[in-house]
């Protein structure tokens, strides 16, 4: 078992972990084969807690939705470094609504390659929050705190800017 089955199987239970599973395998590609953002993420293998968490949020198909989207996609390793606790506390069913609020502030509701990031200072999230962003050099920071680490990963939806640090709306 995978290290995002594992994941699924400890939020979710045995029985709902096989069912998305199956269903993020079983998904097709979008336009031309590309995959969705979800599917996209899925594949890249440093997304698993927030595929998690956009499951657990019931976000799945809104993000795999027509689009375009921007995501600004925190790894694995940005949710590690929240205090301990805070994932498992975010993914419990009455948390829903902040979980959320949490993930929609890292999506922009249109496709933002890096050249247009790069010449902007905001976006509006689909939260409803504006992002500030900023470029100095070749390092692009959002909300002067989370490093664009890796930017336009395309997906047949949209776009995934991989970024290092988890973002929290105010």
């Amino acid at each position: 078992m995978n290290a995002y089955a594992r994941t699924v199987t400890r939020w979710f239970g045995t029985g709902l972990a096989g069912l998305m599973l199956s269903s993020a395998v079983l998904a097709g590609s979008g336009e031309g084969g590309q995959k969705d953002i979800v599917d996209t993420a899925v594949d890249a293998g440093q997304f698993e807690t927030l595929v998690a968490a956009v499951q657990a949020a019931e976000l799945v198909d809104t993000l795999k939705g027509d689009g375009p989207f921007t995501v600004f996609a925190p790894t694995d390793e940005a949710f590690d470094a929240l205090p301990e606790g805070t994932v498992d506390e975010l993914l419990k069913p009455e948390n829903k609504e902040q979980l959320q609020a949490i993930l929609t502030y890292h999506v922009v509701p249109e496709k933002m390659m890096a050249s247009d990031v790069v010449q902007t200072d905001s976006a509006t999230t689909v939260q409803g929050q504006d992002l500030s962003i900023s470029t100095e050099g070749d390092t692009v920071m959002i909300n002067d705190n989370a490093k664009v680490v890796k930017a336009d990963v395309e997906a047949s939806n949209g776009v995934i800017h991989v970024i290092d640090t988890v973002l929290m709306p105010e």
